[in-house]
């Protein structure tokens, strides 16, 4: 499998494997697992949810939801 990467990614990730003391290969792995699981739907409801109940709202709140459902519209996930 060859993957191209931009060569100023491709230096900044080099000095981060040298730094950590990982493998180029562990670094893009950790680097992409991080990526998915911020990116998968389960993650954001999950962060959500958290939220919610830390703050102490019923997710049945309507305004809640509301307010919630236009605060994510508006946030780059």
């Amino acid at each position: 499998m060859v993957v191209s990467i931009p060569g100023d990614v491709y230096a900044k990730a080099e000095e981060l494997a040298q730094l950590t003391k990982k493998s180029r290969s562990e670094l893009y792995s950790a680097a992409i697992r991080e990526y998915m699981e911020r990116h998968s739907s389960d993650s954001v409801t999950n962060a959500m949810n958290s939220a919610l109940d830390e703050i102490g709202i019923e997710v049945a709140d309507p305004f809640a939801a509301c307010v919630a459902r236009r605060t994510l519209a508006r946030i780059e996930w």
